[in-house]
Protein backbone atom coordinates (compact mmCIF):
# COMPACT_ATOMS: atom_id res chain seq x y z
CA UNK A 1 0.00 0.00 0.00
CA UNK A 2 1.42 3.54 -0.71
CA UNK A 3 1.94 6.04 2.04
CA UNK A 4 0.08 9.34 2.29
CA UNK A 5 1.63 12.45 1.87
CA UNK A 6 0.64 14.86 4.69
CA UNK A 7 3.35 17.87 4.44
CA UNK A 8 6.16 19.19 2.43
CA UNK A 9 9.45 20.10 3.87
CA UNK A 10 11.53 21.21 1.67
CA UNK A 11 13.11 20.76 -2.32
CA UNK A 12 16.05 18.47 -2.36
CA UNK A 13 19.07 19.37 -4.58
CA UNK A 14 19.71 17.43 -7.52
CA UNK A 15 18.15 17.18 -11.40
CA UNK A 16 15.13 15.02 -10.57
CA UNK A 17 14.33 18.26 -8.37
CA UNK A 18 12.68 15.80 -5.23
CA UNK A 19 11.10 17.09 -2.33
CA UNK A 20 11.98 15.85 1.53
CA UNK A 21 8.01 15.23 3.11
CA UNK A 22 6.10 14.08 5.98
CA UNK A 23 4.45 10.81 5.00
CA UNK A 24 1.53 9.66 7.49
CA UNK A 25 3.29 6.70 8.69
CA UNK A 26 5.35 9.31 10.46
CA UNK A 27 8.68 9.43 8.68
CA UNK A 28 10.09 11.82 6.26
CA UNK A 29 10.33 10.44 2.39
CA UNK A 30 12.47 11.93 -0.37
CA UNK A 31 9.97 11.88 -3.16
CA UNK A 32 10.45 12.14 -6.73
CA UNK A 33 7.61 13.21 -9.10
CA UNK A 34 6.41 11.48 -12.34
CA UNK A 35 6.70 14.71 -13.94
CA UNK A 36 10.56 15.90 -12.79
CA UNK A 37 12.58 16.75 -15.19
CA UNK A 38 14.52 14.03 -16.02
CA UNK A 39 12.04 11.20 -17.29
CA UNK A 40 9.62 9.37 -15.66
CA UNK A 41 11.11 6.16 -15.62
CA UNK A 42 13.54 7.09 -13.57
CA UNK A 43 10.58 6.67 -10.83
CA UNK A 44 10.80 2.56 -11.53
CA UNK A 45 14.88 2.91 -12.31
CA UNK A 46 15.09 3.77 -8.42
CA UNK A 47 11.98 1.42 -7.41
CA UNK A 48 13.61 -1.23 -9.37
CA UNK A 49 17.89 -0.97 -8.28
CA UNK A 50 17.31 0.22 -5.21
CA UNK A 51 14.92 -3.52 -4.09
CA UNK A 52 17.99 -5.28 -5.94
CA UNK A 53 20.95 -3.52 -3.85
CA UNK A 54 18.44 -4.65 -0.67
CA UNK A 55 17.90 -8.12 -1.85
CA UNK A 56 22.08 -8.09 -2.09
CA UNK A 57 22.48 -6.87 1.53
CA UNK A 58 23.60 -3.64 0.05
CA UNK A 59 22.60 -0.54 2.66
CA UNK A 60 20.37 1.45 0.66
CA UNK A 61 17.24 3.57 2.01
CA UNK A 62 13.92 1.41 2.16
CA UNK A 63 11.23 2.08 -0.93
CA UNK A 64 8.03 3.00 -1.13
CA UNK A 65 5.26 4.21 -3.50
CA UNK A 66 4.14 7.53 -1.85
CA UNK A 67 0.79 9.33 -2.59
CA UNK A 68 0.61 12.72 -3.18
CA UNK A 69 -2.73 14.04 -3.09
CA UNK A 70 -4.00 16.93 -5.82
CA UNK A 71 -4.76 18.76 -2.53
CA UNK A 72 -1.64 19.07 -0.77
CA UNK A 73 -0.45 20.07 -4.00
CA UNK A 74 -2.95 22.92 -4.63
CA UNK A 75 -2.16 24.11 -0.86
CA UNK A 76 1.71 23.95 -0.79
CA UNK A 77 2.93 26.19 -3.73
CA UNK A 78 6.58 24.83 -3.11
CA UNK A 79 5.34 21.70 -4.78
CA UNK A 80 6.14 22.71 -8.71
CA UNK A 81 8.74 21.38 -11.11
CA UNK A 82 11.33 24.04 -12.54
CA UNK A 83 11.25 23.14 -16.20
CA UNK A 84 14.00 26.00 -17.51
CA UNK A 85 11.85 28.06 -19.20
CA UNK A 86 8.45 27.36 -17.32
CA UNK A 87 7.46 25.93 -14.07
CA UNK A 88 4.43 23.10 -13.49
CA UNK A 89 2.43 21.83 -10.78
CA UNK A 90 3.77 18.50 -9.64
CA UNK A 91 1.70 15.65 -10.54
CA UNK A 92 -0.28 14.29 -8.49
CA UNK A 93 -0.61 10.28 -7.74
CA UNK A 94 1.89 8.04 -7.13
CA UNK A 95 5.54 9.06 -6.69
CA UNK A 96 8.55 7.08 -5.91
CA UNK A 97 10.03 7.50 -2.30
CA UNK A 98 12.94 7.10 -0.14
CA UNK A 99 13.36 7.27 3.32
CA UNK A 100 14.95 9.86 4.08
CA UNK A 101 18.77 8.68 5.91
CA UNK A 102 18.18 9.70 9.67
CA UNK A 103 14.79 9.86 10.03
CA UNK A 104 13.95 12.66 12.12
CA UNK A 105 16.54 12.82 14.69
CA UNK A 106 18.78 12.70 12.08
CA UNK A 107 22.25 13.32 14.43
CA UNK A 108 24.79 13.79 11.39
CA UNK A 109 24.13 13.16 7.09
CA UNK A 110 26.57 14.60 4.86
CA UNK A 111 27.14 13.96 1.25
CA UNK A 112 30.90 14.18 1.69
CA UNK A 113 33.64 13.77 4.11
CA UNK A 114 37.40 14.40 3.92
CA UNK A 115 39.40 11.22 2.98
CA UNK A 116 40.61 10.29 6.53
CA UNK A 117 36.97 10.47 7.39
CA UNK A 118 35.88 8.45 4.53
CA UNK A 119 38.38 5.63 4.88
CA UNK A 120 37.13 5.19 8.26
CA UNK A 121 33.48 4.88 6.96
CA UNK A 122 31.85 1.65 8.75
CA UNK A 123 30.97 -0.68 5.85
CA UNK A 124 33.46 0.74 3.14
CA UNK A 125 33.91 -2.78 2.14
CA UNK A 126 30.00 -2.28 0.46
CA UNK A 127 31.57 0.22 -2.25
CA UNK A 128 33.20 -2.69 -3.92
CA UNK A 129 29.44 -4.18 -3.89
CA UNK A 130 27.43 -1.27 -4.97
CA UNK A 131 29.94 -1.69 -7.83
CA UNK A 132 29.21 -4.86 -8.60
CA UNK A 133 25.33 -3.43 -8.60
CA UNK A 134 25.89 -0.69 -10.75
CA UNK A 135 27.88 -2.25 -13.45
CA UNK A 136 24.74 -4.88 -13.51
CA UNK A 137 22.21 -2.33 -13.60
CA UNK A 138 24.28 -0.17 -16.34
CA UNK A 139 24.12 3.41 -14.48
CA UNK A 140 24.86 5.80 -16.28
CA UNK A 141 25.84 8.39 -13.51
CA UNK A 142 28.67 8.65 -10.68
CA UNK A 143 27.77 6.54 -7.71
CA UNK A 144 25.66 8.62 -5.19
CA UNK A 145 26.17 7.55 -1.27
CA UNK A 146 25.64 9.75 1.74
CA UNK A 147 27.29 9.21 4.90
CA UNK A 148 25.26 9.65 8.42
CA UNK A 149 26.52 9.11 11.99
CA UNK A 150 23.96 9.09 15.45
CA UNK A 151 25.13 11.25 18.28
CA UNK A 152 28.40 10.35 19.97
CA UNK A 153 29.45 7.96 17.37
CA UNK A 154 32.78 8.87 15.86
CA UNK A 155 32.34 6.93 12.61
CA UNK A 156 29.96 7.56 9.81
CA UNK A 157 27.76 4.75 7.80
CA UNK A 158 27.27 4.46 4.09
CA UNK A 159 24.15 4.65 2.30
CA UNK A 160 23.55 4.62 -1.18
CA UNK A 161 20.82 6.57 -2.71
CA UNK A 162 19.87 7.83 -6.20
CA UNK A 163 19.47 4.67 -8.56
CA UNK A 164 17.99 7.11 -10.94
CA UNK A 165 19.89 6.48 -13.61
CA UNK A 166 20.50 2.49 -13.62
CA UNK A 167 19.55 1.57 -17.18
CA UNK A 168 20.40 4.58 -18.91
CA UNK A 169 17.42 7.16 -17.04
CA UNK A 170 14.73 6.88 -19.56
CA UNK A 171 16.09 4.82 -22.59
CA UNK A 172 16.37 1.28 -21.30
CA UNK A 173 19.18 0.08 -22.43
CA UNK A 174 22.42 -1.12 -21.50
CA UNK A 175 25.46 1.55 -22.83
CA UNK A 176 28.57 -0.22 -20.44
CA UNK A 177 31.29 2.25 -19.93
CA UNK A 178 34.03 1.50 -17.41
CA UNK A 179 33.67 4.63 -15.74
CA UNK A 180 30.34 5.08 -15.43
CA UNK A 181 28.36 3.81 -12.41
CA UNK A 182 31.66 4.33 -9.92
CA UNK A 183 31.90 6.62 -7.31
CA UNK A 184 34.32 9.60 -8.05
CA UNK A 185 36.89 9.19 -5.24
CA UNK A 186 38.96 6.23 -5.56
CA UNK A 187 40.07 6.08 -1.74
CA UNK A 188 36.60 3.50 -1.22
CA UNK A 189 38.33 0.91 -3.91
CA UNK A 190 41.77 1.01 -2.22
CA UNK A 191 41.07 -2.19 0.02
CA UNK A 192 40.05 -3.64 -2.80
CA UNK A 193 42.65 -7.32 -3.28
CA UNK A 194 40.73 -9.48 -5.64
CA UNK A 195 37.09 -11.11 -6.03
CA UNK A 196 36.81 -11.85 -2.71
CA UNK A 197 36.47 -7.95 -1.96
CA UNK A 198 33.35 -8.48 -3.94
CA UNK A 199 31.62 -10.92 -1.57
CA UNK A 200 29.35 -11.56 -0.71
CA UNK A 201 27.35 -9.53 -2.94
CA UNK A 202 28.74 -9.95 -6.23
CA UNK A 203 27.60 -13.87 -5.84
CA UNK A 204 24.44 -12.52 -4.81
CA UNK A 205 23.88 -10.50 -7.33
CA UNK A 206 25.38 -13.32 -10.21
CA UNK A 207 23.03 -15.92 -8.71
CA UNK A 208 19.86 -13.81 -7.64
CA UNK A 209 16.78 -15.97 -7.96
CA UNK A 210 15.26 -14.48 -11.24
CA UNK A 211 11.42 -14.37 -9.22
CA UNK A 212 13.35 -12.18 -6.75
CA UNK A 213 13.84 -9.49 -9.85
CA UNK A 214 10.36 -9.98 -11.11
CA UNK A 215 8.87 -9.33 -7.86
CA UNK A 216 10.96 -6.64 -7.41
CA UNK A 217 9.56 -5.12 -11.14
CA UNK A 218 5.88 -6.37 -10.28
CA UNK A 219 5.81 -3.67 -7.53
CA UNK A 220 5.97 -0.64 -10.27
CA UNK A 221 3.09 0.95 -10.47
CA UNK A 222 2.30 1.15 -14.22
CA UNK A 223 2.31 5.12 -14.81
CA UNK A 224 6.44 5.38 -13.74
CA UNK A 225 6.98 2.77 -17.57
CA UNK A 226 6.44 5.55 -19.51
CA UNK A 227 4.90 4.91 -23.20
CA UNK A 228 2.10 6.70 -22.89
CA UNK A 229 -0.93 7.41 -20.36
CA UNK A 230 -1.49 3.49 -19.47
CA UNK A 231 2.43 2.98 -19.35
CA UNK A 232 4.00 0.16 -21.24
CA UNK A 233 4.74 -3.14 -18.95
CA UNK A 234 6.12 -4.13 -21.80
CA UNK A 235 9.21 -2.44 -21.92
CA UNK A 236 9.42 -3.55 -18.24
CA UNK A 237 9.46 -6.69 -19.26
CA UNK A 238 12.40 -6.61 -21.77
CA UNK A 239 14.02 -4.62 -19.29
CA UNK A 240 13.87 -7.23 -16.65
CA UNK A 241 15.03 -9.83 -19.30
CA UNK A 242 17.77 -8.45 -20.41
CA UNK A 243 19.05 -7.52 -16.99
CA UNK A 244 18.62 -11.46 -16.14
CA UNK A 245 20.85 -12.38 -19.37
CA UNK A 246 23.48 -9.71 -18.24
CA UNK A 247 24.32 -11.25 -14.44
CA UNK A 248 26.61 -13.73 -16.31
CA UNK A 249 29.18 -10.24 -17.47
CA UNK A 250 29.24 -8.43 -13.82
CA UNK A 251 33.09 -9.54 -13.58
CA UNK A 252 33.76 -8.71 -17.35
CA UNK A 253 32.58 -4.90 -16.30
CA UNK A 254 34.20 -4.95 -12.96
CA UNK A 255 37.61 -6.06 -14.73
CA UNK A 256 36.87 -3.07 -17.14
CA UNK A 257 36.75 -0.53 -14.85
CA UNK A 258 39.88 -1.96 -12.72
CA UNK A 259 42.58 -1.80 -16.24
CA UNK A 260 41.02 1.91 -16.88
CA UNK A 261 43.09 4.83 -16.26
CA UNK A 262 42.05 5.55 -12.65
CA UNK A 263 43.71 2.41 -11.88
CA UNK A 264 41.19 2.19 -8.76
CA UNK A 265 42.44 -1.20 -7.53
CA UNK A 266 45.98 -0.54 -6.46
CA UNK A 267 46.59 -3.38 -4.20
CA UNK A 268 44.74 -6.16 -6.62
CA UNK A 269 48.31 -7.38 -7.98
CA UNK A 270 47.70 -8.86 -11.89
CA UNK A 271 44.59 -6.21 -11.92
CA UNK A 272 45.34 -3.16 -13.44
CA UNK A 273 46.21 -1.37 -17.11
CA UNK A 274 50.09 -0.68 -15.85
CA UNK A 275 50.52 -4.28 -15.45
CA UNK A 276 48.62 -5.78 -17.96
CA UNK A 277 51.07 -2.93 -20.59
Amino acid sequence: MAVLAVQQIRRMRGGAQGQLMLGSDGNLWVVKFQNNPQHVRVLANEMLATRLAAAAGLTVPQTAVVEVSRWLIENTPELEVDLGRTRERCRAGWQFGARYVGGLMPGQVVDYLPEGQLVETRNLAEFAGMLALDKWTGNANGRQAVFSRKARETRYSCSFIDQGYCFHAGEWRFEDAPLRGVYPRNAVYREVTGWGSFEPWLTRLETMDAAVVWAAAEEIPVEWCGGGDGGDLGELERLVETLLKRRGRIRELIEGFARSDRMPFPKWVGMGRRILE
